[in-house]
């Protein structure tokens, strides 16, 4: 199960991960443009910056880094963005990520059937003694991995077409009244994105499973 976001130790509240990189609140975020803002806060705080600083200025530039840091790893990655929005938004956890997508089953269905078959013919290939059943094998083992490949393309181009729906969202966060302001949790889709981030969150998972077997399918 995913973490909500880790609260402020002083404050008890979620910490705003796109305040402490300064960047707007939107469920999509340039990449690039969000690395480049992380490596300009946490420059003068990297290690390789603080070596001639006294312990407690390290400590203190030590941790300003790994903030910095885990926020831009946090905004990075769009499911756990979406769900760091959501939570700043509604002002509760999001629950129900392990909930199938809409249309997601038929998906489901078939990674999981081509995931335990390929199990199963990674288990009987371990165990082939002979160098010419290997051999024979060979040709089924490059079968499953165009298929598994092709799954993970499917997979891709559904990662693409979600971000580019999340760019169409972020007119919603322009327009809505400010942070704190009555009726924006009302003037924004939190439904629409609390499926967005269930959404990425199978996409990911299902994205692993597949790479894993195509992994063991190399050897």
């Amino acid at each position: 199960m995913e973490k909500a976001s880790a609260p402020d130790p002083a404050t008890g509240l979620a910490v705003d991960c796109f305040a402490l990189l300064g960047e707007p609140r939107r469920p999509w975020l340039n990449p690039e443009l969000l690395k480049a803002r992380f490596l300009e806060l946490s420059a003068r705080f990297h290690p390789d910056k603080i070596q001639a600083a006294n312990d407690a200025e390290k400590a203190a530039a030590s941790r300003r880094y790994a903030e910095l840091n885990a926020a831009f790893q946090k905004l990075l990655e769009p499911k756990d963005r979406l769900r760091h929005l959501f939570e700043l938004e509604s002002g509760a956890p999001l629950t129900d990520v392990r909930n199938i997508p809409p249309g997601a089953m038929e998906l489901l269905v078939e990674i999981g059937q081509t995931c335990r078959e390929t199990d199963q013919f990674l288990t009987a290939r371990s165990n082939a003694a002979s160098p010419l059943l290997k051999a024979q094998m060979f040709a089924t083992g490059l079968a499953f991995v165009d298929r598994l490949t092709a799954l993970g393309r499917r997979l891709e181009t559904r990662r693409e077409e979600l971000l580019a729906e999340l760019k169409t969202m972020n007119a919603a966060w322009d327009a809505a009244p400010a942070s704190g302001a009555a009726g924006r949790a009302a003037a924004l889709p939190l439904g629409r994105l609390e499926e967005a981030c269930r959404a990425f969150s199978y996409l990911a998972r299902w994205t692993g499973q597949i790479q894993e077997r195509l992994a063991q399918l190399s050897f």
